[in-house]
C-alpha cells in the first residue's frame, strides 16, 4: 500500500514524499481510514510505530478545504492534548512537516516557558494546536482561548496523561469542546483507567490495535552485568572508559539519580546534559538540541522524560536503573539499532532488581547474555537488602535529648 490510496491532496503527498515515508506503517494504514471518515478511535499501539502520523495526516487532509481561510480570525478545529512539553514539541514539528504546504496553521503550548508568545499567537488564529492540560486550562481561563469549534480532539499517549495525574484535566478538556466531535485515544497500552476514559467520553468507537512487539530487535547487543549497588557508579564510568563509545542514552529512575550521575560524570571529563521533568522547557529542549547536534554525546534521562522523544543515530543505552515494567526496557533498548542499524543495550543489575531482569526475560523470550568479567562482580549469593523498622527505645536513653531541649534548639531557626 502506498499513501496515495488514502486520496490525500498533492500537496500533503508532496509532504510525505520529502520526509522519506516510503509505504504507510500498519498503525497508519488501519488508523488513517477511520479518521477520515470521522470515526472515534481508539490505537494500541507501542512508541515508534508511526502513531502521529497516523492521526496527523487524516487532520491535515479533513481540514486542508480551509486552507484558504484568511490568517487572522482562524479557529481551533483540531486540538491534540499530549502529556509532556517534549511530546507536544515533536507533534508539532510533525505537523510543520507533513502540513507545509497547505495553509493551515498549527502551533504549541506548554508551561515552563513564558505565556505571553504564546498569547500572541492564539490572537492571530491556529487551525491545529497542539497543548499540554496545564497551560490548556489556563489559557482557556484567562479567556484567551476558544475550543468551541473543536471538530477532532486528539488525546495522545493517553495511558502516560492518567499515569501523571491528568485524568480530570482530561475530562474538563474534553467538556470544554463541542458535543458533536470526533475523538482519537492513542495510548502504548490500554490498562482499566484507560478503558474506563473511553468509555466514557467516545461513541461506538473502532478500535485498533497493533499487537505489542515484546521482542527486542536482532540489531540490538544485549549485555547484562550483575554488580553490588554501591559500585554501580564506578562500574559505569569503567564501561564508558574503557568498552561504550559514541552516543549514548542512560536511563535512571528518579531526578535525583539523574542530576547524580550528571554531576559525577562531568567531574569525569565527559560531555553529558539531562532531562527530567523538574527543569525547565528550555533547559529540556537545549538538552536534546546539544545531544542531537553532538555537542554532548551522553544523555541521562528518566522514563517520562525521555517518551516518545525520537533520536536517530544512538549507538548505545545503558540501564543504569532497571525499570520495574518490563515493557518499559523494550521501549529503552529500543531506541537504538533503528533503521537497520546497530545498537548496544547495557543493563546493570543489582541484587534487589533481579526480580526485574526474571520478568524482563520472560518478556522479550530471551536470556540476555551476562558479562562476568569487569571489576565490580556482585556476590551470587547476594541477596536484595530489608530494610528493618528502627525500634523506639526508652525516652530517657543516655544521650537523648529531652523534649524541653529539643524546643530550646528550634528557637535559633
Amino acid at each position: 500500500m502506498s499513501f496515495s490510496n488514502f486520496k490525500l491532496n498533492k500537496p500533503i503527498l508532496k509532504a510525505i514524499d520529502e520526509a522519506g515515508y516510503l509505504a504507510p506503517t500498519l498503525v497508519q494504514e488501519k488508523t488513517i481510514p477511520s479518521v477520515l471518515n470521522n470515526k472515534d478511535v481508539i490505537v494500541s499501539a507501542q512508541t515508534g510505530t508511526g502513531k502521529t502520523a497516523a492521526f496527523a495526516l487524516p487532520i491535515l487532509q479533513k481540514f486542508f478545504d480551509y486552507q484558504d481561510a484568511p490568517k487572522k480570525g482562524k479557529k481551533v478545529k483540531a486540538l491534540i492534548v499530549s502529556p509532556t512539553r517534549e511530546l507536544a514539541s515533536q507533534i508539532q514539528d510533525n505537523f510543520k512537516t507533513l502540513g507545509k504546504y497547505t495553509n493551515l496553521r498549527s502551533t504549541v503550548i506548554f508551561g515552563g516557558t513564558s505565556i505571553e508568545p504564546q498569547k500572541d499567537i492564539l490572537n492571530k488564529g491556529v487551525d491545529i494546536l497542539i497543548a499540554t492540560p496545564g497551560r490548556l486550562l489556563d489559557l482557556h481561563k484567562q479567556d484567551l482561548l476558544n475550543l468551541d469549534y473543536v471538530e477532532t480532539l486528539v488525546l495522545d499517549e493517553a495511558d502516560l496523561m492518567l499515569d501523571m495525574g491528568f485524568i480530570d484535566d482530561v475530562k474538563k478538556i474534553e467538556r470544554l469542546c463541542t458535543k458533536e466531535k470526533q475523538i482519537l485515544l492513542l495510548s502504548a497500552t490500554i490498562p482499566a483507567k484507560v478503558e474506563q476514559l473511553a468509555n466514557t467520553i467516545l461513541n461506538t468507537p473502532e478500535r485498533i490495535e497493533v499487537a505489542t512487539n515484546s521482542s527486542t530487535s536482532k540489531n540490538i547487543n544485549q549485555i547484562l552485568y550483575y554488580v553490588p549497588k554501591r559500585n554501580k557508579m564506578e562500574l559505569c564510568l569503567h564501561l564508558l572508559r574503557n568498552t561504550i563509545k559514541g552516543s549514548i542514552i542512560i536511563f535512571r529512575r528518579t531526578k535525583f539519580g539523574v542530576n547524580k550521575l550528571e554531576q559525577t560524570l562531568t567531574k569525569n571529563g565527559y560531555k553529558v546534559d539531562s532531562i527530567h521533568g523538574d527543569k525547565t522547557q528550555n533547559l529540556r529542549q537545549d538538552a536534546l538540541n546539544k545531544f542531537k547536534n553532538g555537542y554532548v554525546n551522553i544523555l541521562i534521562a528518566t522514563d517520562v522524560a525521555a517518551r516518545g522523544i525520537d533520536i536517530n543515530e544512538l549507538d548505545a543505552v545503558i540501564n543504569f536503573d532497571l525499570p520495574n515494567v518490563p515493557e518499559t526496557y523494550v521501549h529503552r533498548i529500543g531506541r537504538t539499532a533503528r533503521a537497520g542499524k546497530t545498537g548496544t543495550a547495557y543493563s546493570l543489575c543489582s541484587a534487589d532488581e533481579k526480580s526485574y531482569i526474571k520478568t524482563i526475560q520472560q518478556l522479550i523470550q530471551l536470556e540476555i547474555p551476562i558479562e562476568a568479567e569487569h571489576p565490580y562482580p556482585l556476590d551470587p549469593k547476594a541477596k536484595p537488602l530489608v530494610h528493618k523498622s528502627k525500634k523506639t527505645g526508652s525516652k530517657h536513653k543516655k544521650g537523648r535529648k529531652s523534649t524541653a531541649s529539643k524546643k530550646k534548639k528550634k528557637r535559633w531557626y
